[in-house]
């Protein structure tokens, strides 16, 4: 901690007998840091270079008196610099008390300058600067501290997101990936429809737990070959109500999205979805963009009942469910991305792709 010697003065009077008087003082007090002007037209420039502790200021000077003084540097003045202003004047009367307090001014010494006084005020208002800037500094760190945690947190937030994901896939594991390449998918759709920063980045993150329901389901169902008995589908169907369950009572922001997508991915456009039967714009767009996503993404990758679809192929599929199962203006976000920065298959099978068509249900299979 800088001892109140060392702290810096700045002293400005037009009259060079009163500024030597007050160096005298202040340097037989031990002060070594005063500097000083009989020229108010540089007090800003003196204020930046040496940036004082204290501003001794004299009011009535030729030129710039010191209520322009106060006036031209105001926002030093003011919070959260807080320059405290010591006034020196002979003029005592209530008026020039009350105008320098309303320009910023801390505290009065009245002319002819007694040098005990001087030293007392000075001294004091020295002390209170230099407990600001302990607070301030102890603020700086705690700020830093609170961003180092917050970021500590959020990696923790997001390994959990992740955790949570492949936990469903390992229950499903003819998905292994699906999770994470639904939130990017999801992710670049956000983009192309120009939705805000913070949309995209929590669509990325929540998407990846859109089947975490899946948890609760057999793998007797998820694993089957072939197509589902009614009786099984509407089992798995059931996937959406349990993540939703899962997620319901999170209070994070990406974990609140989270459910609503778990909840509203598998609803179509034209209202023939589950669970609640929702049609356009009543499903949340969260919810909307995912079903994209997650179709698409089931399309390109082999599965227990279908095979893998080439990327042209699926990508057709999802521009006929257009007004049907999806979103038009999502499916045309979806179909402005380049298609090299979507997540492609490892394996293209475009020659098993068309014998498969006709028993996968692509656009609407519930294991999606």
């Amino acid at each position: 901690m800088v001892e109140l010697t060392g702290m810096r003065i700045l002293i400005v009077d037009d009259n060079a007998t009163n500024v030597e008087l007050l160096e005298q003082v202040l340097g037989q007090a031990g002060y070594t840091a005063v500097l000083s002007t009989r020229d108010a037209t540089v007090v800003r420039a003196l204020c930046a270079e040496s940036r004082p502790d204290l501003l001794l200021l004299d009011l009535h000077m030729p030129g710039l008196s010191g209520y322009d003084v106060m006036a031209g540097i105001r926002d030093l003045i003011d919070p959260p610099r807080s320059l405290p202003v010591l006034v020196l004047t002979a003029d005592s009367s209530r008026e020039a008390r009350h105008r320098a307090l309303s320009m910023g001014a801390r505290d009065f010494i009245n002319k002819p300058i007694d040098p005990t006084e001087l030293l007392l005020r000075a001294g004091n208002l020295l002390r209170t600067r230099q407990l600001q800037q302990q607070l301030e500094s102890r603020a700086t760190l705690l700020d830093e501290a609170v961003r180092i945690r917050t970021v500590q947190l959020e990696q923790a937030r997001l390994e959990s997101l992740v955790v949570l994901a492949t936990m469903a896939e390992y229950h499903d594991y003819a998905t292994a990936n699906h999770t994470q390449r639904v939130g990017q998918i999801a992710s670049l759709i956000a983009q192309s429809l120009d939705m805000p920063d913070q949309f995209v980045t929590t669509i990325q993150d929540a998407a990846l737990l859109h089947d975490v329901g899946k948890v609760g389901i057999s793998d007797r169902i998820l694993l089957k070959q072939g197509l589902l008995t009614p009786d099984e589908r509407a089992t798995m169907m059931r996937h959406v109500e349990i993540g939703a369950r899962i997620l319901g009572h999170a209070r994070s922001p990406v974990l609140r999205a989270a459910a609503e997508i778990a909840r509203t991915h598998h609803e179509r456009w034209d209202g023939q979805g589950y669970l609640a039967g929702l049609t356009g714009e009543d499903i949340p767009l969260a919810g909307r963009i995912t079903a994209v996503a997650d179709v698409f993404d089931a399309l390109i990758h082999e599965r227990p009942y279908k095979a893998a679809w080439d990327m042209d192929h699926a990508v057709a599929e999802i521009q006929s469910q257009a007004g049907r199962q999806f979103d038009p203006r999502v499916v045309g976000a979806f179909t402005a991305i380049e298609p090299s920065v979507l997540p492609g298959p490892a394996t293209a099978h475009g020659a098993t792709a068309n014998r498969a068509t006709a028993n996968s249900a692509p656009a609407s299979t519930p294991a999606s």
